[in-house]
């Protein structure tokens, strides 16, 4: 694209965490994609334990991969330049452009954070070359006075880039006519006059209920509600440990699948899959009460091994993990759950902990792993070689510090021929994520559990995650298209609407 025609493009905030900014982003970008026009997402900073490999190697949010799969376009950095991954209360890796800038506490990362800005603008620039229309992703809340100053991500972003905004407030938990008449009024003129539309998200009910309050809404701040969105029952992947998916559920389906939710859980959309299986219930467990006598028990991935396995020590699941693998239920562990599975965990540079030390591992597979301080990223192709999944070919992505010594039998084989992860007759260990979304594996597992319980796996239909996503996402559009005001979002970019242009 020529600089004279350079990307349109409309940024959605919200009056706070959890508003639906992210899926309301993936939904509009679905809906210009559908109306051809070539979209990419874009968050300038993004803070989540949910991380991503792109093609060349380079890591960014999860949540900017499932707007681009909704754009039905490539995962790119580009689109998400600064990832900030958090290792505790008060500090988080920093990932600018898809490489480890260091660990840093907040206080440290506030004060340098505005030196970011021009990685943030040549990415911005660049995808503003090469598409035609970018959809913005806030962060929080615009609002936060204690912040503004050295805002990056709302209003800041928004001034730098000449971007309209849609300020989005959620109905569900309460209160959202307080939420965004609070927000606007705690503006500046100026980041007022860039509000194009109010939008009002995850409501219930009838919304001619809500006409009056949408009228005085409108009186008082200026602005227009350009729609109220429905709450969409939409199974799209989540972008953090907030995710309601992780909340307990009792398992009704025959095979009960326990992941362990690790204080600092990571990639857990890793499961997202086998929770679409008809056969199998995923339930995310903190405790042993909970755990109970599952037919699997996964242990995730994380932030911070060293921290997860003394918590998973403490809070005597361990104990119970390893009574459940001597009566031989299987056990899964992926990246830091693989790690954890391991006799000796080194950490010689305090890289992974914060100091020096070695810890043991619950020693159920034969294998050491040192930290340091160098981050592995790729997306791998290979086949499981490890019984009773041999021949389940894998397509996933490696992210993870630290290099493990195997010394047993390997899970699977690289398509390069490179032997990776281990297994040790009911227990399995493997550093790729995204594992089941091809679905063999998925398959070869439910196979695998169905005959332990000796019930019969030929009447669950596969699921193709590839088709189910694409489906998920039709679902969200097509919700969103239909409450939201899409002429008057287009008018906000300056654009007309293509569908009026056509009929």
């Amino acid at each position: 694209m020529s600089e004279n025609k350079k990307a349109k493009c409309i940024m959605v905030q919200g009056t706070m965490s959890g508003a639906g900014k992210s899926l309301l982003c993936a939904a509009l970008c679905r809906i210009f994609a559908q109306d051809g026009l070539h979209t990419a997402p874009f968050k300038s900073q993004n803070m989540a334990l949910n991380s991503f490999v792109t093609r060349d190697g380079l890591e960014m949010g999860r949540a900017q991969v499932v707007q681009a799969q909704a754009a039905g376009v490539e995962p790119d950095v580009r689109m998400n330049p600064i990832l900030l991954k958090p290792s505790s209360d008060v500090g988080s890796q920093v990932i600018v452009n898809g490489e480890v800038r260091g660990q840093m506490k907040a206080s440290q990362y506030f004060k340098m954070k505005k030196s970011l800005i021009p990685d943030i603008l040549r990415a911005y620039n660049s995808l503003a070359e090469d598409f035609d229309v970018i959809v913005i992703e806030g962060a929080g809340s615009p609002a936060e006075i204690n912040l503004k100053a050295d805002d990056i991500v709302n209003m800041g972003l928004a001034k730098l880039v000449d971007a309209p905004v849609l300020l989005v407030g959620d109905i569900d938990r309460g209160g959202v006519f307080a939420q965004l008449f609070g927000t606007v009024e705690l503006l500046e003129t100026d980041e007022r006059d860039r509000i194009k539309g109010l939008v009002i998200n995850k409501f219930r009910g009838d919304v001619e209920i809500l006409r009056p309050g949408l009228s005085m809404l409108e009186d008082k701040t200026h602005l227009s509600v350009l729609g109220v969105v429905p709450y969409l029952r939409v199974d799209i992947e989540d972008e953090d440990s907030l995710s309601e998916r992780l909340e307990k559920k009792d398992a009704v389906r025959p095979l009960d699948i326990a992941v362990i939710r690790l204080p600092h859980i990571s990639n857990f959309t890793d499961f997202m899959v086998l929770e679409q299986h008809p056969l199998m219930d995923v339930r995310y467990v903190q405790n042993t009460r909970e755990l109970g006598a599952p037919d699997l028990v996964i242990l995730p991935g994380t932030k911070n091994t060293v921290e997860d396995l003394l918590w998973l020590r403490q809070s005597g699941l361990e104990a119970v993990i390893l009574k459940l693998a001597a009566k031989e239920t299987p056990v899964l562990g992926v990246c830091g759950g693989y790690q954890m599975l391991g006799e000796t965990l080194h950490d010689p540079d305090g890289s992974e902990s914060g100091r020096p030390q070695t810890l043991r591992g619950l020693n159920l597979l034969p294998t050491e792993t040192t930290f340091c301080a160098e981050k592995h990223r790729a997306q791998v192709t290979g086949e499981v070689i490890a019984a009773p999944f041999t021949g389940a070919m894998l397509t996933g992505y490696e992210i993870h510090t630290g290099n493990t010594i195997v010394r047993g039998e390997p899970f699977c084989t690289h398509a390069d021929g490179t032997k990776e992860g281990c297994t040790n007759q009911n227990v399995f260990g493997t550093y790729l994520h995204g594992l089941f979304d091809s679905g063999e594996l998925t398959e070869k597992l439910a196979e695998y559990l169905c005959a332990r319980k000796g019930i019969d796996p030929a009447a669950a239909v596969p699921v193709s995650m590839e088709e189910y996503r694409r489906e998920q996402l039709d679902i969200l559009a097509d919700g969103v298209r239909n409450s939201l005001d899409m002429d008057a979002v287009y008018r906000a970019m300056g654009m007309e609407n293509p569908r009026r242009c056509k009929a």
